[in-house]
């Protein structure tokens, strides 16, 4: 019996089997040739009248954008598969991010302390032979998604939301004034929030493989020596596996959290979960200085994550993919709570703008989901963070460059390096870590240039001066800002291209900001 089988039958639940279901969808998805769904078709002829304004299929994340928009007035159904309830484990989130609850009327003072299962400081940045970098109020919050999800969901239900379990999305005809979906819900928009293998989603992409995938592995368990801070990124291996390993951990309500992943194309020669679960038990004991024999595992998490170098465009009037199903999270965040709650204003106020102001076409509705170059420019630093399937680099590489990079961070400055922990690039910092890196350490920078490829790092480039001209672009949106009624545009093209240049630059930031997060 493998460590795997060992650990996990030892959980409630098919947990196993769980897994052997996560890996065939992988090699599914990695050998392409499936079948595309065929769920949403189109009609020229009138809907005549709807009942709701807006339908989101998928509540889990969906409740977040279906509470705020019910608050506002907007009638809104929601449709789930299964029952709308919170998973066990915690979302790791910043405080900072919090907010947004407060702002949008989602949350009260008291129950936004309540959601906080949660907190530890301070947080390390280490990779193996490297320094230790420590920050602190980064992903620091563990918020308990039970709470959360049940208060939120009163909370709609109570402001006249429709919430609809156990109702599978099956179908949705797209009219001219309309969308019907499972033949039974008439609205004026559509919202996916089915997640990475949303049918609609998968429609839309044409049966497209993922650019890129990060497999994660992890458990819950109790029995670690006392520790009160947490890992955001850390590595204690080579490459291995044509693998760069990297851990995240952190203190949880009942136990200690550990998470083992990695960034990775599609090729269909990669590592199944499985075999990463194995890898992430052995290399255990040594990293938490604890015998797996000590431990008792309350629960094992598992998942891959797909991202594509192109936010999803669907062809469709008034159909509108958010969240994970959208694909316009980073390729190294894996999306999530943290990238919806990234997102949340900005998406409820343009879906609410847009709604009022019939701004409902294909088109229109695109704009939400704009291209943004401060997550573009992230691939290029996925790409050195992962090694091709036959490509043979030193095996001490990855480790060496990463942490150079997050040492001249350290040197710059908080200001530099807790936008970048937390998934948020801006151009000057960028500019500066760039310079430094490539002044203190040449060698390594050079090393980059063949890893990479010559076209990536070409295509790296248009992105990385669409940060400056974003950056550019959002300053002079500042300006204008009083004016906007008096532009020859729409309002709501204005705003939402106004949003665009905020967060392509990263300038959201400086609002709320977003992270690394497992859901």
């Amino acid at each position: 019996m493998s460590l795997t089988e060992n650990i996990l039958s030892q959980l409630s639940g098919d947990v196993l089997g769980s897994l052997r279901q996560a890996d065939r969808i992988l090699t599914s998805i990695r050998e392409g040739g499936s079948a595309v769904p065929i769920v949403v078709t189109q009609t020229q002829q009138p809907l005549g009248s709807v009942d709701w304004d807006v339908v989101i299929c998928g509540s889990t994340l969906g409740i977040l954008i279906g509470c705020a928009l019910a608050l506002k007035g907007v009638r809104v159904a929601l449709i789930e598969r299964g029952t709308l309830r919170g998973r066990d484990q915690e979302w790791n989130i910043s405080r900072k991010e919090l907010q947004v609850f407060l702002e949008l009327n989602l949350l009260t003072d008291a129950e936004l302390e309540q959601v906080i299962a949660t907190e530890y400081n301070p947080a390390r940045v280490s990779f193996l032979g490297g320094a230790e970098v420590w920050v602190s109020d980064v992903l620091n919050i563990g918020v308990d998604p039970v709470y959360l999800l049940e208060t939120l969901k009163q909370r709609f239900l109570a402001v006249g939301g429709k919430l609809f379990e156990k109702t599978p999305f099956t179908q949705a005809v797209v009219h001219p004034d309309g969308v019907i979906v499972n033949n039974q819900f008439k609205t004026r928009l559509l919202i996916d929030a089915m997640g990475h293998l949303s049918p609609i989603t998968q429609q839309a992409r044409e049966g497209q493989k993922p650019d890129a995938l990060c497999l994660v592995v992890g458990t819950c368990a109790q029995g670690f020596p006392e520790n009160h801070t947490g890992d955001l990124l850390f590595s204690s291996t080579p490459i291995q596996n044509q693998c760069q390993y990297f851990w995240e951990a952190f203190p949880a309500k009942d136990g200690r959290t550990t998470y083992l992943f990695t960034y990775m194309d599609a090729h269909p020669q990669r590592l199944a979960l499985a075999d990463l679960f194995e890898d992430y038990l052995r290399l255990m004991s040594e990293y938490q200085g604890v015998e797996l024999s000590q431990l008792t595992f309350k629960r094992a998490l598992f998942g891959f994550f797909p991202s594509y170098r192109q936010p999803l465009k669907t062809p469709w009037s008034r159909i509108l993919p958010v969240g994970d199903s959208s694909g316009s999270q980073s390729p190294l965040s894996f999306g999530g709570f943290g990238a919806m709650v990234r997102h949340l204003q900005r998406l409820t106020l343009g879906i609410h703008e847009a709604l009022q102001t019939d701004q409902l076409s294909a088109q229109a509705i695109a704009l939400l989901q704009p291209y943004q170059p401060s997550l573009a420019v992230t691939w290029l630093f996925q790409k050195a963070m992962s090694v091709g399937v036959n490509q043979k680099i030193d095996p001490e590489q990855i480790n060496q460059l990463l942490s150079a990079v997050f040492q001249q961070m350290q040197q710059l400055g908080k200001p530099v390096l807790k936008p970048f922990l937390q998934d948020v690039v801006q151009f000057p910092a960028l500019t500066q870590t760039l310079i430094k890196t490539a002044l203190t350490h040449p060698a390594l920078v050079a090393k980059i240039i063949p890893q990479v490829g010559l076209e990536t790092l070409l295509d790296w480039m248009m992105h990385y001066g669409n940060l400056a001209i974003y950056s550019i672009l959002f300053w002079l949106s500042q300006i204008l800002e009083p004016w906007k009624k008096n532009l020859p545009i729409s309002t709501y093209y204005w705003n939402r291209w106004a949003e665009g240049w905020k967060y392509g630059s990263g300038n959201d930031y400086f609002d709320s900001v977003g992270g690394q997060n497992f859901s």
